[in-house]
């Protein structure tokens, strides 16, 4: 137990047919809440650090010292993910921290180009045994440039993946980030269809927007990677808010934190137990 690669337990889900569960990671509370839910809900999880959140914490050491600590100490397996890398000099620093599973996202680029880079990045982190994600169809909403209409070909990422090697594939297929409501559609039948093309697991960024049963009917078409992170930073703010609220004039950042630490494991054990991920 305790610190796993998120490679494994992604390949062990997909050995199920099962959901790999990763949560963004924005502070510490975040990171003990994700494993406490997991604790909870008797579930490996993989806790994911973005890019944005290296932005935020002024650099990548701060947060992924303090993550894989909290990774080793749980009693489930827990992985420790980069995610959203768009520079191979931020892979190599997470390589070199001790993290073993990053998503290196050159969607941004054009398809040439692409593949080049991700393939070049595959290549090194394979020689040090690190399990790289990519992304090729765009997932809408990211950073507002992404066309939330877009849509992954089958037969473009199986040819992307055997030009790159990557072991697991982002994929577009109705889903976007950072949504507040839980209303979007999924193309079911073009997962099915990706993942008879595709001989590498499937990732789906943007779930937050995505409704429960919908994400529980995605894993059995051929999802195995579910990636939340909004929905997480909405609990987690209504419970501050309900903090503040409740303690009028008083200042201790630990209660509210708490809170919000308290909210984030109750909602990741809860969305384990929908999506099947449980032990």
């Amino acid at each position: 137990m305790g610190l796993t690669g998120a490679g494994e337990i992604v390949r062990a889900a997909a050995v199920r047919r099962a959901a790999a569960c990763a949560f963004n990671v924005i502070g510490i509370e975040h990171a003990e809440g994700i494993v406490a839910g997991a604790e909870a809900a008797g579930a490996a999880v993989i806790l994911a650090i973005s890019e944005n959140c290296v932005r935020y914490h002024g650099g990548l050491e701060p947060v992924a010292v303090a993550v894989l600590a909290i990774a080793r100490a749980a009693s489930v397996p827990a992985g420790v993910h980069l995610d959203h890398a768009t520079s191979a000099g931020l892979v190599q620093a997470a390589v070199q921290a001790g993290i073993t599973s990053v998503m290196f996202d050159a969607s941004g680029l054009d398809y040439p180009p692409n593949v080049a880079a991700t393939a070049d990045v595959v290549a090194c982190c394979h020689d040090r045994g690190v399990w790289v994600e990519a992304e090729l169809g765009e997932v809408g909403g990211k950073d507002g440039v992404h066309a939330p209409g877009a849509r992954t070909k089958p037969d473009e990422a199986a040819a992307y993946v055997a030009a790159t090697g990557v072991d697991a594939l982002a994929v577009a297929v109705g889903s976007s980030h950072a949504m507040l409501t839980r209303d979007a559609i999924l193309d079911l039948e073009l997962v099915k269809q990706i993942s008879a093309a595709v001989p590498v697991p499937l990732v789906l960024h943007g779930s937050s927007g995505v409704p429960d049963a919908t994400l529980a009917a995605a894993i059995p078409a051929g999802l195995t990677k579910i990636n939340i992170g909004t929905q997480l930073n909405k609990v987690y703010t209504v419970a501050v808010r309900a903090a503040l609220a409740a303690d009028e004039g008083l200042v201790d950042p630990r209660r509210y934190g708490a809170a919000g630490r308290d909210a984030v494991a109750a909602e990741v054990a809860r969305l384990l137990r929908v999506l099947g991920a449980t032990a």
